[in-house]
Order: structure tokens, then C-alpha cells, then sequence
């Protein structure tokens, strides 16, 4: 099947879908889960998404037309996994891509607490987000010998911890018809 966008001036690229489970929450904040619009637009035609929201913008094959949707929820719940991934980029993460010796952001890496040379395991409990300089300056030390503590010892988090800390760092793009599900179980001010 052929599909051709309506509107030539702006690309489909430029019209990515927000998922939403069956709850109307996002299936992820960070990265936030999106679809293409060729990905949103399949799962409508195989019935498992309903559209929400949809864009101004149309595509057409010879036989029908259809707006992009802009958020689609699942119509099947997707039960959440429990324990987040123990990943480099969920350890980022948890730790708000901030080293946990100087508050620097860039040029990250993890740092053992703990060193493996002196049974520190590469753990949840035991890696933290480091710059590359605290990390070299660190070395094969133990925090007390080397005289740096992280800010916050390390912890495995929950889905709902990553979820909040991905909050903080919204995508560079967010369409105005997303904004009613992203943040809508914030804590609101008095």
C-alpha cells in the first residue's frame, strides 16, 4: 500500500505519536515512548491502539484517508516491569546525570564505590554516575581513602523513581495535545 502525506511543506517524520498504556499514562517518560507515525498509524489498522488526539495533518492511499494521531493509548494494559534494568543509561538516570562526587553533567561514566579489585560488584547498590575526572581522581580507592562520598549512596530505584527523574528532562519537541498526559499525575501546588 501506497501512502502519500497531504501536506508537503512538513514532513511525517515530524509527527510522532505519544504512547499511552491502557491507563492513560505513558509507557515511558525517558525516553518518552513514542511511535512513528507509520508504527501509530499500523497499530490502528490492526485495532490495538485508540487514537486520543490527532494532528491537522492527513495521509492518503487510493482507498482511504486518515489524520495522523498525535496520542494513541494501548488498548491492552502493559503490565509495568517491577525492577527497572540495571543499564549504564537507567544509572544515569537514577543519579539525574550528575556526578555524585562534583555535580559536574558532562562527560559521564559509572564508578565502582566499592572498586572490583576490593570485592565492589557492579550493582545497583554499588555503581554511581561519575565524571571522568572524579572517576580517574577516585581511582582503585575506597571513598573514605580518597576523601569523596557520593551525594546520595547508591540504591536500586523503582520504575516510578526513573519515571520522576525522566521528568525532569523533557524531549526537545513536546506537541501541545501530549502535555494533558505527561504530567498529569504530578502533585499539584495549593
Amino acid at each position: 500500500m501506497t501512502v502519500h502525506f497531504r501536506q508537503s511543506n512538513v514532513s511525517p517524520q515530524a509527527c510522532p505519536a505519544l504512547v499511552l498504556n491502557a491507563d492513560y499514562r505513558p509507557l515511558s517518560y525517558y525516553p518518552l515512548s513514542l511511535w512513528g507515525w507509520q508504527d501509530a498509524i499500523k497499530a490502528v489498522f490492526l485495532d490495538r491502539v485508540n487514537i486520543v488526539s490527532e494532528y491537522d495533518k492527513t495521509v492518503k492511499s487510493p482507498s482511504f484517508e486518515i489524520r495522523l494521531p498525535s496520542v494513541v493509548s494501548l488498548k491492552a494494559y502493559v503490565k509495568p516491569a517491577r525492577h527497572p534494568a540495571f543499564t549504564r543509561f537507567n544509572v544515569f538516570l537514577r543519579d539525574r546525570f550528575t556526578c555524585q562526587y562534583c555535580g559536574q553533567q558532562d562527560d559521564l561514566t559509572f564508578d565502582h564505590v566499592i572498586p572490583r579489585s576490593k570485592g565492589g560488584a557492579t550493582t545497583w547498590e554499588n555503581v554511581v554516575a561519575a565524571c571522568s575526572a572524579c572517576n580517574l581522581r577516585k581511582a582503585d580507592r575506597l571513598p573514605h581513602e580518597a576523601h569523596m562520598l557520593p551525594a546520595q549512596p547508591p540504591f536500586q530505584p523503582s520504575v516510578a523513581d526513573l519515571h520522576r527523574n525522566g521528568r525532569l528532562f523533557p524531549p526537545n519537541y513536546l506537541h501541545e495535545s501530549w502535555l494533558d498526559y505527561l504530567y498529569w499525575d504530578s502533585v499539584l501546588e495549593p
